[in-house]
């Protein structure tokens, strides 16, 4: 045994000794399906009573078990070494090398398929499962694994290369309560990464759901006391239309600041994305508050989309944007989610001009849309419902950044 004579920078109260270093080898047996055992993909069963867990059934260090394929009970016995349980834990060493699972929550006898190593534990007292899962998981697996991958590049992680890869180690009590904070953390992770997922789809279900689809003069659902028909216009009939100032908005530093491309971002303005101009534009082309940028110039999967500025500070309406201005009887963020429906989206899609080298969609193009309105009072109704579920959604999004930000810092200073 090497003793470590460094001590992690973050410790949980209590433990003082020094870490020691081990080979993975020494703690642990990696067993996986052998040659003459593989699988022919004619053999993968969409149903039954023998799992097959594959690599690319890794998901954020578990397994998505909706994405397995099953296998008859004969190759299920045929070796035990590859038999999984629940605290197992696994390394891919095929396709994407290294990628680590935590096996929990299994219901049912399982199997590995080939490209995947079953990592025992040879002595529970002396290694924490859920430690030495963390350890594997964190950057010095794949770190260790790039070294050896000098002068050529490692296709395949191979025995003879996981069997010297350093693992370092305190006392089995304090493996625990390290093994047990990450799994709380990753299960905090997991828990707002759920809510934000589901946010995201309530909202796709909605914006399709809440606004009139095509043929139809009244949406899905609707608030309590609206009943009357939706008014078809033309875009152009609500909003004025105006392009960008046609300045130096690609500059990388400057006076004035301008919108452009990269400044949409997530249905709101993003004033860490804007462009700079010497030229100071002309006064008709600032932004005001609820003003609505629409993307007229890209790639086609970047078409259409739309942004309101939310601001108040000096900034210019800049090139390869088309700028919205509702009437007085048009709520801005009721139109912003019109116009991110997919209706609206595919509209964009299906008539920019792919004549030129980039698609576009002019003013005059762009005035033609058809749209559906509804009376003002639905309109900020559909409106702040969506500003909510937006900021619901940035909520969860921030926690997880916040969490996934901590458990990077916490992985680089509670392990050696």
């Amino acid at each position: 045994m090497a003793e470590i004579n460094n001590k992690p920078a973050l410790r949980f109260a209590g433990f003082t000794e020094a870490w020691e270093q081990r080979k993975l080898s020494e703690l642990a047996t990696m067993h996986a399906r052998i040659g003459w055992q593989n699988l022919r993909t004619s053999e993968f069963l969409d149903s039954g009573d023998y799992m097959l867990i594959t690599g690319t059934d890794f998901e954020d260090g578990a397994i998505n078990y909706s994405t397995c394929h099953y296998v008859e009970k004969m190759r299920y016995d045929q070796d035990t070494h590859i038999q999984i349980d629940n605290g197992s834990i696994l390394i891919t060493k095929d396709g994407t090398l290294g990628k680590v699972a935590y096996v929990q929550g299994l219901s049912m006898p399982a199997t590995l398929n080939a490209g995947v190593f079953n990592v025992e534990i040879k002595d529970e007292k002396e290694v924490d499962r859920k430690y030495l899962f963390q350890y594997l998981k964190a950057p010095f697996l794949m770190d260790y694994v790039d070294k050896k991958a000098t002068g050529g590049t490692i296709k395949h992680l191979n025995q003879n290369i996981l069997v010297d890869f350093p693992v370092v180690l305190p006392n089995i009590e304090e493996q625990t309560s390290i093994g047990a904070y990450f799994s709380s953390l990753d299960n905090l992770i997991t828990l707002h990464q759920r809510k934000y997922d589901n946010l995201k789809n309530v909202k796709k279900a909605c914006l399709e759901k809440m606004f009139p689809k095509n043929g139809s003069n009244v949406p899905e659902i609707r608030f309590k006391g609206f009943t009357e028909a939706w008014e078809q216009r033309k875009l152009g009939e609500v909003v004025g239309i105006t392009s960008g100032f046609m300045g130096d908005s690609l500059l990388s530093d400057g006076k004035y600041h301008l919108t452009r491309i990269e400044t949409i971002a997530d249905g709101i303005v993003d004033e860490n994305r804007i462009g700079y101009s010497n030229k100071k534009p002309d006064d008709m082309y600032l932004l005001n508050h609820g003003d609505i940028l629409y993307s007229n110039i890209n790639s086609i999967s970047h078409m259409g989309k739309v942004a309101k500025y939310q601001g108040n500070s000096t900034l210019y309406h800049g090139i390869n944007l088309l700028r919205l201005q509702p009437e007085n009887n048009i709520n801005s963020d009721f139109l912003l989610y019109l116009l991110n429906t997919e209706k609206c989206r595919n509209w964009a899609k299906t008539r920019a001009n792919q004549a030129v080298s980039q698609a576009s969609i002019n003013q005059s193009l762009l005035a033609t849309q058809e749209i559906a309105i509804s009376s003002f009072d639905e309109q900020e109704k559909i409106g702040k419902y969506f500003v909510n579920l937006d900021n619901l959604i940035t909520l969860h999004q921030r926690k997880l950044e916040k969490l996934k930000n901590l458990k990077k810092a916490c992985l680089e200073k509670m392990f050696i």
